[in-house]
């Protein structure tokens, strides 16, 4: 599998202006044409830092890609930065010249000297036309390895990407593998208590397995590199056996899979109803729940903090009022250390009670309790 890596181009993101959602778009298309990501990077709008960059990642990889720095500003140093990585020069194409005015003319614009500036490029480098976008792309080639440089601008990006750098790189490279990710989602535990488990398993090559925080849920990532994707499908799937195997009932479902799903859907199996009294949630419980279908009008939300042992009364009044077959009464009481958690369940089979401590960031805090008191009923639905 050849190997890539991503330079992301943006004083502004260096700032914290805006957010580079590209690297995330093109590792995705990267991990689906079998492409083997190593490291992407950020850097500023400066001519040399951007060449050192692209020199180094050349070193290593077979394939980089760079985004932004191709606008008709003075600041827009990309086509430079590549120049001066390879030792050239710029040259105009006149044909860039007109491709840039007639893009603006289609739009009753006129293009301004500045706009010229995009019809340079390294000397030795090939065009790439950009239909939805003013600013040409380029890429340049040298010993096998492929700089392919593409604009900033998300949408323009994306459609080179998929209509053009992708055939291109196939052509080149002959891709044939592919990058399969399977994830396994946890809730309950903790990430040591995972790693403990599983830790064994985090040190095989292919299929690699890795873990993933969010407050109250662990996620497991199988990924598998492979010649087919029937080929992927087969070492994920004896690996995700594995872990099942070692991970038992924390885990509650997989990829696209959600906590409040699962719980419906558990609900569903019995014809069984659910109420909710919420105390320090803000109606955040039924929030999660009513996106997979929840009624809101099944909740009771108390608008100020109480008392476990008065939320245990109210959740049983409240069950006795509804008479659903199943009643969660939620307590979640904000701390400046530490954050707790009083849950209490009637169902038809049982009544249970936990307390539970948070001690992460408190921002976190109502995240990680909703997500708990979610597979708290979980675990408790046969």
């Amino acid at each position: 599998m050849p190997v890539g890596e991503i330079i992301a181009i943006g004083t502004e993101l260096l700032l914290g202006e805006i957010q580079d959602t590209n690297t995330a778009y093109i590792a995705r298309k990267f991990r689906d044409a079998g492409i083997d990501l190593y490291r992407t990077m950020i850097v500023g709008d400066n001519t040399e830092r951007i060449a050192q960059a692209i020199r180094e990642a050349v070193d290593r990889s077979d394939i980089v890609i760079t985004t932004g720095g191709l606008g008709p500003t003075v600041d827009d140093p990309t086509r430079l930065a590549v120049a001066t990585a390879f030792g050239t020069d710029l040259e105009f194409r006149p044909e860039l010249w007109e491709q840039i005015q007639d893009r603006f003319s289609r739009f009753h614009r006129h293009a301004t000297e500045n706009n010229r500036r995009q019809a340079y490029i390294p000397c030795g480098a090939i065009s790439i036309e950009n239909q939805v976008g003013t600013a040409p792309a380029f890429f340049f080639e040298r010993n096998s390895k492929i700089v392919i440089s593409l604009p900033g601008v998300p949408r323009e990006m994306e459609h080179l990407i998929q209509h053009k750098v992708l055939p291109l790189l196939d052509e080149r490279f002959k891709l044939k593998g592919i990058i399969k990710a399977h994830v396994i989602h946890t809730a309950g535990v903790g990430e040591s208590q995972v790693d403990e488990w599983i830790g064994e398993l985090e040190t095989n090559a292919n299929p690699t397995v890795g873990l993933l925080c969010h407050p109250g849920q662990i996620d497991i990532r199988v990924t598998a590199k492979a010649g087919s994707e029937s080929e992927a499908d087969a070492m994920i799937q004896e690996m995700v056996a594995q872990v099942q195997q070692l991970v038992g009932v924390a885990i509650f479902g997989s990829n696209q899979d959600t906590l409040e799903q699962v719980v419906l859907t558990r609900l569903g199996l019995h014809n069984w109803q659910l109420s909710l009294v919420e105390c320090g949630f803000g109606g955040a419980i039924a929030e999660r729940l009513a996106k997979a279908g929840f009624s809101p009008g099944q909740s009771q939300i108390l608008p100020e903090l109480c008392q476990p042992s008065d939320l245990q009364q109210m959740t049983q009044s409240y069950h006795a009022q509804q008479a659903t077959e199943v009643t969660l009464g939620a307590g979640f009481y904000p701390g400046p250390v530490q954050q707790d958690l009083y849950l209490y369940l009637i169902t038809p089979n049982s009544t249970l009670e936990v307390n539970r401590s948070y001690g992460g960031p408190p921002a976190l805090g109502s995240a990680w309790a909703v997500q708990t008191a979610l597979d708290f009923i979980r675990r408790n639905i046969p």
